[in-house]
């Protein structure tokens, strides 16, 4: 099978989207299919033996981490003629994607459409974008996937929110994740000393720091007795949240082996984004054995067993999020159980697994296109 993947965001940009689309490309590889990748900006030309396209782009206004793709329906269907897909998939499709899905349509390709990114709930985080207005965003997103023979909702929450907006021929597709990377065999005593040295229980947040991840709810947290905070990650919202929580260890952004430690290294994780279509940050923590406390909407609702793998919690709440964390916090024998849970609930979620169910949907798509062609 030949797939072209046209990505709102790409490396050197990590997010969810860039990491499920790399998931996506190296299952193609090692499956013996071949991939196009279509992204914005400079970058790799190449990824895991298959080529990658670049096209101009710009940088957000009041959003320096978030770049879009410039490019019209006429140069990604060049790219699209010469590549020759059977199908092309569409990467949480806003800007570029909706350039990606109309030059598929002009040349009657089937298409797949990957719901991923929450643009009104992030959009109430920057008052610039604020001022667009949901039922307008909402809109814009219609009217994309409205021409897509498939759109893949990451949730169920996702799913029904795209069903109350209109959008049609809908179906859920998960994220995988990796289970060698993202284990509790991780965990670092010496990274656990440095960051309690008094043996505090260590909560921590790994993920973006900016507004629409509400990150700041955490001030709740930061007089728990016996808590130790710990952020990993950065974004425009650091420097606001250092002010506003002087005693928590910020780690940075990390990848690889020192983001699996910071993983595991944790006592509880809390994440604490309202707008998330899946929450990989959430699945990455119960595979590292660590119990979580989540908003209780969005991603988190299929992800976490309340009461047993962690809670759910209106995390903007300070007492209900300081409760939630405290029960776990001052409870050593729920922590293990609440663990062991966390770690079980992701078997059978690996990325091979969850690429293989989208191979099904490429199938899926392609005999959908096949019958709305015209008779020879």
């Amino acid at each position: 099978m030949r797939v072209a993947i046209v990505a709102e965001s790409f490396l050197p940009q990590i997010n969810g989207v860039t990491n499920s689309v790399c998931r996506v490309v190296e299952h193609l590889t090692r499956h013996g299919h071949a991939a196009l990748v279509v992204a914005p900006g400079e970058g790799v030309t190449e990824y895991a033996g298959q080529p990658v396209a670049r096209v101009p782009s710009f940088t957000l206004p009041g959003n320096d981490d978030s770049i879009v793709g410039l490019s019209t329906r006429r140069r990604v269907g060049r790219l699209l003629r010469d590549f020759e897909p059977d199908v092309v998939h569409l990467a949480s499709p806003v800007w570029l994607g909706k350039a990606g899905m109309s030059a598929a349509a002009r040349l009657g390709l089937p298409t797949v459409a990957v719901f991923q990114t929450d643009l009104a709930g992030f959009a109430r985080g920057y008052r610039l974008w604020r001022t667009i207005g949901d039922d307008a965003i909402w809109a814009w997103l219609r009217r994309i996937h409205e021409q897509a023979d498939l759109t893949l909702a990451p949730s169920s929450a996702t799913l029904n929110q795209l069903a109350t907006h209109g959008f049609p021929r809908l179906v859920r597709w998960g994220r995988g994740v990796d289970l060698v990377r993202f284990h509790p065999a991780h965990r670092d005593d010496e990274l656990r000393r440095e960051l309690a040295p008094d043996g505090e229980i260590i909560v921590g947040y790994v993920g973006r720091l900016a507004p629409e991840k509400h990150v700041a709810s955490l001030t709740a947290l930061r007089d728990l007795p016996g808590v130790k905070l710990a952020i990993v990650g950065g974004g425009p919202s650091e420097d606001a949240l250092r002010d506003a929580l002087p005693d928590a260890a910020f780690l940075g952004f990390r990848t690889g082996e020192a983001l699996s430690r910071a993983y595991a290294s944790l006592d509880v994780f809390v994440h604490t984004g309202p707008a998330e279509t899946f929450c990989q940050a959430v699945q990455e923590a119960l595979a590292s054995g660590v119990p979580v406390v989540a908003p209780d909407r969005g991603g988190p609702l299929d992800l976490v067993h309340h009461g047993w793998s962690g809670y759910l919690v209106d995390t903007g709440d300070a007492d209900q999020l300081r409760a939630a964390v405290g029960r776990i916090a001052a409870d050593p024998v729920r922590r293990v159980r609440m663990a062991a849970a966390a770690r079980e609930s992701v078997y059978g979620r690996s990325w091979d697994a969850v690429c293989g169910q989208l191979l099904e949907h490429y199938g899926t798509a392609i005999v959908r296109q096949a019958q709305k062609a015209p008779a020879a």
